[in-house]
């Protein structure tokens, strides 16, 4: 070998692609993404997410975490917070003075919520007025099937799960578009505006309520519609004021590929992170750190709210594992290290143009590790240290991951935003971790299978 050929094989670095590296992985991926597709089309929501998830943690042998209570190395707690967030714990070996290997996912996803007055008729036919959650790019949302989502409250304090549209045979529901023939005036909005937020409403019904000649019945298809909702729910009008009930696309997990090589599903960002998260927390079985995964509602909209990020909710609960300990729970976030799991936009030939291609993540060349967010100058990001993407990076090497480093778009061309700031806030190390996706925020996201399985690895290496 030349002295340059030399230099090249020892200075020089590039992310190999997990396909021509490590072919053999292709199976264990592939395996590993059954469970996860099947586990998308059980968990939409953040409330369907919490509750699949803490079926499989009871399984796996956690219980309710008990404030006060002294745990053992190997103990498994979880606790709920409202339904909509959820914390888990495996006890470590070294003390909690060590620190706690915190991982933290977000549950939300964008989509589209029901305003609280939301039902009305016009034309004769009825309509559900919403308001979207989360940044969404409004067109991609008309003229696609949509499920029905969430839970009401009645008025003598019975909780009613909703969900219309995902099971063989239920009917879906649809936000309309004009033809061609007659979207000139449309055609000439900025993309944008192609559908405004208040078009995006969602056709409900067209047949009235059943009555005689002689009657005369205001909004008789808005009063078919909530006879429906009646008999099966026990809902009225009013009780829309007690609900929560939100919009997702009504397609499955599955397979996109001649090769079978991608996960197409509504949700992954960042339903992806989450559930990595949570299986390579159930495997934890005797780890080094006692390890605290987060999975956290609202990241969306900012993260607001005491499901989300930006409330004390976790601080509480590691204040309550630090209380069963008996150690000082500032020393334990200064010695803690953090990964915020969320999704990275992977390059697109397709869209080249907003990227910059050597700090680009790209598809099948593994987990992802952005040193900061933000936009405008860093501006709203944790920028992890040279000391924590050394941590970080060794341990995915130790453990024989496949990783790449990503930035989110070229600079002045957008940016975005992880949880991660709100960690970091609380006096820890935090860097973010997770998959690259094509098509974020939109109904229908890609990922890579290779990609998805490696972020469980790294995960689990970072548990254990």
């Amino acid at each position: 070998m030349s002295v340059a050929k030399e230099q090249r094989e020892k200075l020089i670095w590039e992310f190999p692609n997990i396909g021509k590296k490590a072919p053999e992985q292709e199976e264990k991926a592939f395996a590993y993404c059954e469970g996860y597709k099947e586990f998308l089309n059980a968990a939409k929501t953040e409330r369907e997410f919490v509750r699949e998830a803490v079926l499989r943690l009871k399984e796996a042998g956690y219980e309710e975490f008990e404030e006060g209570k002294i745990y053992q190395p190997g103990d498994k707690v979880y606790q709920i917070n409202r339904k909509k967030a959820l914390l888990m714990s495996t006890f470590g070996k070294r003390p909690l003075e060590d620190g706690v290997r915190i991982n933290v996912a977000h549950i939300d996803s964008p989509r589209l919520d029901l305003k609280p007055n939301p039902l009305y008729e016009k034309a004769e036919a009825a309509y559900f007025k919403t308001h979207y959650y989360g940044g969404i790019r409004k067109y991609q949302w008309a003229t696609i099937p949509l499920a029905m989502h969430g839970v009401v409250i009645l008025k003598d304090g019975t909780s009613v799960d909703i969900c219309i549209g995902e099971k063989e045979g239920d009917p879906v529901f649809c936000v309309t578009d004009l033809l061609p023939h007659l979207a000139a005036q449309q055609n000439e909005r900025k993309l944008k505006d192609g559908i405004k937020g208040e078009e995006l409403n969602i056709i409900v019904g067209s047949l009235p309520y059943p009555c005689e000649e002689e009657d005369s019945i205001k909004e008789p298809v808005k009063l078919l519609a909530l006879s429906i909702l009646n008999e099966r729910f026990g809902m009225t009008e009013k009780d829309f004021l007690r609900a929560e009930i939100e919009f997702v696309p009504a397609v499955k997990a599955t397979d996109v590929g001649l090769d079978r090589s991608l996960v197409g599903a509504y949700g992954q960002d960042d339903k992806v992170c989450a559930y990595t998260a949570l299986t390579a927390e159930m495997k934890a079985k005797s780890p080094e750190y006692t390890t605290v995964t987060i999975l956290a509602d609202k990241e969306e909209i900012g993260s607001v709210g005491n499901t989300g990020l930006n409330s004390d909710f976790t601080l509480h609960y590691i204040e309550g594992l630090c209380k069963a300990g008996n150690v000082d729970v500032r020393k334990v976030l200064r010695h803690s290290l953090c990964l915020s799991a969320d999704v990275n936009a992977a390059y697109d030939p397709t869209f080249a143009s907003v990227f910059e291609e050597k700090n680009s993540c790209y598809l099948n060349k593994g987990v992802v590790l952005t040193k900061y967010t933000g936009a405008r100058g860093k501006s709203g990001s944790n920028d992890a240290s040279a000391e924590t993407m050394a941590k970080v990076i060794q341990i995915m090497d130790e453990a024989g991951v496949y990783w790449q480093i990503g930035e989110l778009g070229a600079v002045d061309v957008g940016g975005g935003g992880t949880v991660a700031l709100f960690v970091a806030g609380m006096d820890v190390d935090v860097v973010d971790m997770g998959v690259p996706i094509l098509s974020m925020h939109a109904p229908f996201e890609l990922a890579s299978k290779l990609d998805i399985y490696n972020t469980y690895l790294a995960f689990a290496a970072f548990c254990s």
